[in-house]
């Protein structure tokens, strides 16, 4: 029962919104960023990081840097770069990537349905990363990249959606990678009324993506909280993250294959005879990308092969050991290849499914790597599972689609 909520949303000038919405940060390597920014006075990264514009700031980020964001988000708004919206609103969101159309309520939800297990999560965050996020979002109030999470399809919020996305977009442009936004504001009280009582009636939600993001605003919270015990009321800003809500037929999950650089103290030839003690090894003549679950390839040493799991090295009725990567982790990885813990050893990549697996061959047949695997993709249904369970999936199981752009819409809670 999620309880979702309008906002006012910072939307980027009509005229402005291919400069003013960006990759996040993470997206670009420091040189990139830098040089976006200096060529683009109206590119979101001004609001994320102003050491792009001057890399000679010296002192703490709240004395400085956050001192800047906030004088770059003055500019921004003085000079209409960002237009904040007279009317609350929740939007219907649709992008568009190729042949995929997906399409989601974008809205405010209270971190109190996060905190209490009402929005399920499938995987472990990083405290270093949910410390930095969360600074950041208490010191500048800007929450720019909302958290994907997925339901159960509801009638009544695809009737609403579909009523909205048949009339002209309030916000619609074509990002540079090629992608297509669209934007509907939902201002209409009946319809708002229709759509926090839709969510209310869910009984639990997922998060496909954005765990850190979703973690971090938890704990921003909970000290903003703290710090306004006496005044606390729970309708504050930041008691609520930036969130889309796609049903389970909308979100895209595409595989996340593996490189491996070296076999470490293992003899070339010793590595198919191990393998054969867990799964049935069949060498291929074709490229193997997976058709079907337990089914794994495998590139090595100029072959592709196809490894099928022998059904007593895992129990199906277990959601996170009968997940291809967890096999794959549990019975190849370790014990075999050494590599202990895929977050932290470096002879280990992961390449999500953008990337073709001709490329991933390449990788090996030049010696960057010695093998690759290839792997089917989770199933929404799967990471379901695994959440319903309060399990956790190994790292990098999942690339999920959409991946969201940054300052397309912005919840300011000063």
């Amino acid at each position: 029962m999620p309880l979702i909520k309008p906002f006012c949303a910072l939307k980027p000038a009509v005229d402005l919104q291919s400069l003013v919405v960006t990759r996040p940060l993470e997206n670009y390597s420091t040189g990139q960023a830098r040089l976006i920014a200096s060529e683009n006075r109206c590119t979101f990264l001004h609001l994320i990081n102003p050491e792009l514009d001057n890399p000679y700031l010296r002192g703490t980020r709240e004395e400085l840097v956050y001192k800047k964001i906030s004088e770059n988000l003055e500019g921004f708004l003085e000079h209409q770069f960002l237009i904040k919206q007279d009317k609350p609103a929740i939007y219907i969101y649709r992008v568009k990537h190729n042949d995929l159309v997906q399409t989601g309520i974008w809205t405010l939800t209270h971190i109190k349905d996060y905190l209490e297990g009402r929005i399920k999560k499938h995987e472990s965050t990083v405290e270093r990363r949910e410390r930095l996020l969360a600074d950041y979002l208490q010191q500048t109030g800007l929450d720019a990249n909302p958290v994907l999470i997925t339901y159960h399809p509801d009638q009544i919020i695809d009737s609403i959606t579909d009523k909205y996305t048949g009339l002209k977009a309030d916000l619609d442009f074509t990002f540079a990678d090629g992608t297509t936004h669209q934007v509907w504001a939902v201002t209409d009280n009946p319809d708002l009324n229709d759509l926090v009582t839709a969510f209310c009636d869910i009984p639990f939600v997922y998060i496909a993506d954005g765990h850190h993001r979703a973690a971090s605003m938890a704990k921003m919270g909970l000290h903003k909280q703290a710090l306004n015990k006496e005044r606390h009321t729970g309708t504050e800003g930041y008691n609520y993250f930036t969130s889309v809500y796609m049903n389970t037929r909308e979100v895209k999950i595409l595989e996340f294959n593996r490189l491996v650089r070296d076999l470490g103290d293992l003899e070339p030839q010793l590595l198919i005879g191990l393998l054969k003690q867990s799964f049935l090894v069949q060498e291929s003549p074709d490229v193997v990308k997976p058709n079907q679950l337990h089914k794994i390839g495998m590139y090595f040493d100029e072959k592709w092969y196809v490894l099928e799991p022998k059904k007593e090295i895992y129990d199906e009725n277990d959601p996170v050991n009968a997940l291809d990567v967890s096999i794959l982790q549990n019975h190849i990885l370790a014990p075999i290849l050494n590599i202990k813990d895929p977050r932290t050893d470096a002879r280990i990549t992961f390449e999500g499914g953008r990337t073709a697996i001709s490329e991933l061959q390449l990788k090996v047949d030049n010696g960057l790597y010695a093998l690759a695997f290839t792997l089917f993709p989770v199933s929404i249904d799967q990471v379901i599972a695994v959440a319903d369970v309060n399990g956790v999936m190994p790292p990098k199981s999942t690339w999920v689609e959409p991946k969201f752009l940054v300052g397309l819409l912005t919840n300011y809670f000063n």
